[in-house]
């Protein structure tokens, strides 16, 4: 999953990447509003972190020009804890959660759990597919009540991918989106190797390739 973090104090923003990406979540970072407000409407996220004082762009306007372009990537608000105001006007210009600062990393981990799976249409307890089970906070997987197996960084990126978007092809370029942050560059061969070494975890059987499309994560129907 790929993340947005708009955020002008740089220590704060620098210590998120690094606890987000530990976390397993690819993560680009803007210092300013026009810089974020850019990202965000050029490049795809499964969630923006926003802070709302921002330099050059205030986060508020950065919300509601994404909201006004039919932008509908979850956003989680950060504001000074007493600031309610800051809140309900975050949440009528189309802001999904709020967090006030400072908050612990945990508590927002929480929240951008929670907010994917039901962007995704996903229970809001252990993801599940088929008989897999994924720990996302110890990055383990269980196949039907098994002993847990530990995954790689890349590996877990890529199975929590799949298991939101269950019965859905997913190309190469989009899983590589998932997985590497847009400094990045993608390797498709890469993915290729780590999707054969899911299989051998979960089962060739869960995971089909669509020629010239992509991979479907699921049992076939």
């Amino acid at each position: 999953m790929r993340l947005l973090i708009v955020e002008d104090d740089l220590n704060l923003s620098n210590s998120l990447k690094v606890d987000l990406g530990a976390a397993g979540f690819a993560v680009d970072t803007a210092l300013d509003g026009e810089q974020g407000e850019f990202l965000g409407a050029t490049e795809n996220y499964d969630l923006v972190i926003l802070d709302l004082g921002l330099p050059k762009m205030p986060g508020l306007e950065v919300l509601k020009r994404w909201r006004d372009a039919d932008n509908h990537m979850p956003v989680i608000i950060l504001t000074s804890r007493d600031a309610w105001h800051e809140k309900v006007d975050g949440f009528k210009a189309g802001a999904d959660d709020y967090l006030g600062k400072p908050f612990h990393t945990q508590e927002l981990l929480a929240r951008i759990q929670a907010l994917l799976k039901r962007s995704y249409r996903q229970n809001q307890g252990a993801l599940t597919v088929a008989g897999v089970e994924l720990n996302e906070e110890l990055q383990t997987v269980t196949i039907n009540g098994a002993q847990a197996i530990n995954l790689t960084a890349i590996e877990f990126k890529l199975l929590r991918c799949f298991m939101l978007q269950p019965g859905k092809i997913l190309s190469k370029a989009h899983l590589g989106e998932q997985v590497y942050e847009c400094d990045s560059d993608p390797d498709s061969n890469v993915i290729e190797v780590y999707i054969n070494r899911l299989r051998r975890i979960v089962g060739n059987e869960l995971i089909q390739t669509r020629r010239g499309q992509g991979y479907v994560f699921g049992p076939q129907s």
